[in-house]
This record gives structure tokens, C-alpha cells and sequence, in this order.
């Protein structure tokens, strides 16, 4: 197997915190985003026919496309340690925070940032209003996550998840793109610190 990946992204990342937090892996090939190389027509037809990283190629050739796909099949594969719970609920519940992590936080970090950044101003019709609309979605995603992680460790409890995966790379994405992250969110910023010395979070 092999991943195509983008230093920079927060879905790539997110990818390489699951396979360090798993002690999987892979060998990683740089696809470089700000030249388009991931926009070329040898990668849109043999890779991604979107053009989006990260990819697993698999031995056979074929390639996953979705970061989450991508780690639920490493999942699969690799079952221990568990990433993603063991019982229905548990696992339900891991998906749910990752969701909220996801949808809720790099989401509106990656509106934000597409939206403000000079780096996007060539490259896609920019818009104030869709950057201050994802702000308030971004707080009260923020605001949820601080409930949950309250008196914990990690996102779902005494364990990293895919959920921890997924809020790492979407608050150092935000830091990146200089977005700020509410400081009353005091959990989900404990959290953040947390988890910055973790080995897994140096990929």
C-alpha cells in the first residue's frame, strides 16, 4: 500500500495521527497541492478524479479516496488497539464525536480559511458572508465538544478514537490559517495542549 499525501492538509493529517496513534505503516507519497500536482491529469485519472488527498493505493492498484474511508478500512484490517470502540453504542458514539469534529469544527475551519486566505483569492470566488456564517457553526461545535470532553482525557473517554484524529487536525489547521479558537472552549484547549505531546501528533 502506499498514501499519497499533502503535508499541510488537515485530511492527510488526520490520516497520519491514526496510523502513528496505531503504529501502522505506510509509505507516504507527496502530492504537491500549491503546484497542482494533484490536479494533473495522470493523478485525476489513475488516483482521485477529484483531486483531493489523501489516497490509499492498494496493492492491487485501486485507490480509496475518503480520509474516513481510508481509516475505517485500516480499522478493519487492524482491529487492535480499537480506534473506533468495540460495541455498537460505543462505536456509535465514536462515530457521532468524530462527525462533530469533522462537519462541525474543520469544516467551518476550512470555509473560513478558503475564504479569507489571500492564498485562494486566484483560485475560487471569495465570499465574507460564507466566512462569518461558518463562525457561529464553529463556536457551537466548539461549545458541544467542550461538554463532551469535560473531565476526560480524550474526545470519547480514557482512549484515543478517530475522533481525537480528527479535532487534532482540524484545531492545527485553524491555528495555521490563523483562525482563532474560542478561548472559553477551556476542555477542548486542555485537550489541544494534551494531545500535542503526543508522538502522533509530530506527523
Amino acid at each position: 500500500m502506499k498514501l499519497y499525501d499533502f503535508a499541510l492538509a488537515p485530511n492527510p493529517r488526520k490520516v497520519r495521527v491514526y496510523l502513528a496513534e496505531k503504529g501502522l505503516t505506510i509509505p507516504l507519497e507527496p502530492v504537491d497541492i500549491v503546484s497542482g500536482a494533484n490536479r494533473s491529469p495522470e493523478f485525476l485519472a489513475t488516483k482521485n478524479p477529484l483531486g483531493g488527498l489523501p489516497v490509499l493505493e492498494l496493492d492491487n492498484g485501486t485507490c480509496l479516496t475518503e480520509s474516513l474511508a481510508i481509516i475505517e478500512y485500516l480499522e478493519e484490517l487492524h482491529p487492535e488497539p480499537p480506534m473506533i470502540g468495540r460495541m455498537p453504542l460505543e462505536r456509535a458514539r465514536v462515530r457521532e464525536a468524530e462527525r462533530l469534529c469533522e462537519i462541525g469544527v474543520l469544516l467551518n475551519v476550512a470555509t473560513i480559511f478558503q475564504n479569507t486566505s489571500p492564498f485562494f483569492a486566484s483560485r475560487l470566488k471569495q465570499s465574507a458572508e460564507a466566512a462569518e456564517n461558518a463562525r457561529p457553526r464553529l463556536a457551537a461545535a466548539l461549545w458541544v465538544l467542550d461538554k463532551r470532553i469535560d473531565g476526560q482525557p480524550f474526545v470519547c473517554g480514557d482512549r484515543p478514537t478517530i475522533a481525537d484524529c480528527t479535532l487534532f487536525a482540524a484545531l492545527e489547521f485553524a491555528s495555521f490559517g490563523g483562525i482563532p479558537i474560542e478561548p472559553a472552549a477551556s476542555n477542548v484547549h486542555r485537550w489541544w495542549e494534551a494531545f500535542k505531546q503526543r508522538p502522533s501528533a509530530q506527523v
